[in-house]
């Protein structure tokens, strides 16, 4: 499992990429994986919009189940990613990179202290699937 240590990330398997002033979000290879072939992204944001922590960022539909991705902080939405409308299988093929859900001005990035680094994921993870 991909676990790329320079993002912070979610107990609910949010990703996030600090990127100068920008914040830039997704979701989890370990995400991806649970949900198994994603079919359908619904990103419940557009550019511009103001969004709270906690807020649903978007709505993922897999052959196994549906979840929502919350944002781990506020802020003003600055892009998103209209690629995974069309082509929702590219969270499965590559979360990290192509996958991106959108970007982010936040209102305060040390919202971003309340989530885990990478080893305290993956240890996360571990204690999860049990």
């Amino acid at each position: 499992m991909n676990i790329p240590k320079e993002l912070k990330y979610a107990r609910t398997d949010e990703w996030a990429k600090v990127d100068g002033d920008e914040v830039v979000l997704g979701i989890s290879d370990f995400a991806q994986d649970q949900l198994s072939d994603i079919v359908y992204v619904e990103l419940m944001v557009e550019e511009g919009d103001s969004v709270n922590k906690g807020d649903t960022a978007a709505t993922i539909e897999s052959v196994k189940a549906a979840a929502d991705v919350n944002f781990p902080l506020s802020g003003s939405i600055i892009a998103v990613n209209e690629d995974l409308a069309d082509a929702p299988e590219v969270l499965n093929n590559d979360p990290y990179n192509a996958g991106w859900m959108v970007r982010i001005k936040p209102d305060d990035l040390s919202e971003l202290d309340d989530m885990m680094d990478a080893d305290t994921y993956a240890a996360n993870i571990e204690e999860r699937e049990g």
